[in-house]
């Protein structure tokens, strides 16, 4: 015998309803934010958005695109007919014998544009920075005024910094160009500053993408006073950061792959303050045998 079918009666599905929205009200189901396809440049709070494309800020003029066949197809010239001489254009024998190289010497306004400085005001920060020409146009000068205040976004905690970097040289048709000091051992710079500490950093090729922030520092201290100062720096000395944090892991400073090299001061004390550079050098030092100053991991222990 078949049971009959129980019917809901309208008054039951009323108060299951009734039910439904006063004691447990509707939670809507959880939404996966949807991923961007392109990601643009990171943006300052507060700072107005560029709705532009990404080719808008190109020069497409047909001008432009000549110089620029001319400038690189020159460079490819260059690069050729230096092979044939030796490494960096010098013979052999030379490259194997040389003790001392300078590589930037400050002697007129073309020199400066090798160089690029930069401050905490690109994250909304009041320190300022130039750079110029020494009195006899033979030198550097660094100045400023350095301020510690943190701009008022709601994110930035720290502020106060002042940095110049040499510029990533570049061959033809952009490639990369890396020094090669694989000879040398010990940073030669001749500077006048004003008493306050600096950070030198050297930056070296990077083979994976977590490395992009790795950078090996040194500390620069000066005396201050008109006097010239000799400073020599082993490259045993230069310490691994990332982001500005000492890592653990320390090894040594790729010399063969190095791109550029800076100078940042920070030192949290507000005021104005000057570095004069005449030129940055290597060397190298016999009597330094030192190969690194840092404990090494010992990758394979034995047994």
């Amino acid at each position: 015998m078949s049971l009959p079918k129980i019917t809901r009666l309208p008054s039951v599905r009323l108060l299951s309803s009734i039910h439904q929205q006063l004691l447990l009200p509707s939670i809507p189901p959880p939404s996966v934010p949807r991923r961007a396809v392109s990601q643009g440049e990171y943006r300052r709070p507060g700072q107005p958005k560029e709705d532009k494309f990404p080719w808008q800020p190109i020069n497409f003029s047909f001008s432009k695109g000549v110089e620029g066949i001319k400038k690189h197809f020159t460079l490819l010239k260059k690069e050729f007919f230096e092979r044939w001489e030796g490494p960096e254009g010098k013979p052999l024998l030379e490259h194997m014998l040389e003790q001392n190289r300078v590589m930037w010497a400050f002697r007129g306004p073309e020199s400066l544009k090798q160089w690029t400085v930069s401050s905490d005001r690109e994250i909304g920060g009041h320190s300022e920075v130039q750079l110029t020409l020494g009195k006899n146009n033979n030198t550097c000068f660094l100045s400023g005024t350095l301020n510690a205040t943190p701009p008022k976004d709601g994110e930035t905690r720290y502020s106060g910094y002042c940095t110049l970097r040499s510029q990533q040289p570049l061959r033809s048709f952009d490639r990369k160009k890396h020094y090669d000091l694989s000879s040398f051992n010990t940073l030669h710079l001749r500077v006048r500053g004003d008493g306050r500490p600096w950070m030198i950093s050297i930056a070296a090729e990077k083979y994976y993408s977590h490395q992009k922030d790795d950078i090996y520092n040194y500390f620069l201290y000066t005396r201050g006073g008109p006097y010239w100062q000799d400073v020599k720096i082993p490259f045993s000395k230069f310490f691994l950061t990332h982001r500005g944090r000492i890592q653990d892991d320390q090894h040594h400073l790729w010399l063969d792959k190095i791109n550029t090299i800076g100078f940042t001061l920070g030192d949290k004390a507000d005021g104005q303050f000057q570095l004069e550079i005449d030129f940055i050098a290597v060397c190298k030092d016999y009597a330094h045998t030192e190969e690194f100053a840092y404990e090494l991991y010992k990758r394979n222990p034995e047994v």
